[in-house]
């Protein structure tokens, strides 16, 4: 699993059962932590999912901002609600490559903000997992 942590907004994609393909699955609204954790424990069981990828803002100068922190502090509590491993990946450029990617296939403004947050994940998962196949 792959999960995008906004402010706002948790992006979630999932890979298939080979590991290979990463897929966005569904944006899930952050105002109540605990629903949201307790919307990504659902999914862990419905996928059988058995590690989890979180994004991790970092600034361009290798520096953890407040966006990094906040994903780092929702990791950890992520990780007493599922007991899985959870990875934290690089993910500076994904949002933006998510946009670049829908505006080049001519995806409407109101649409892109209604899937970015999942798209965003499914780039940070398949980034992780083609790192593994090279590995």
């Amino acid at each position: 699993m792959g999960l995008d942590i906004g402010t706002k907004y948790i992006g979630v994609a999932i890979s298939d059962e080979t590991g290979i393909l990463a897929q966005g699955r569904e944006t899930i609204l952050r105002v109540n932590e605990k629903l949201a954790l307790e919307r990504i424990k659902d999914l862990v069981e419905e996928y059988k999912v058995k590690e989890i990828v979180v994004g991790l803002p970092i600034n361009l100068d290798g520096t953890e901002g407040v966006r990094a922190k906040d994903s780092i502090k929702f990791s950890e509590n992520l990780k007493l609600t599922t007991a899985l491993p959870i990875e934290l990946w690089d993910e500076r450029f994904s949002t933006k490559e998510a946009e670049a990617v829908m505006i080049k296939a001519s995806v409407r403004r109101k649409k892109r903000k209604q899937v970015i947050d999942k798209m965003a994940a499914q780039i940070i998962l398949q980034s992780y997992l083609d790192s593994r196949e090279r590995g």
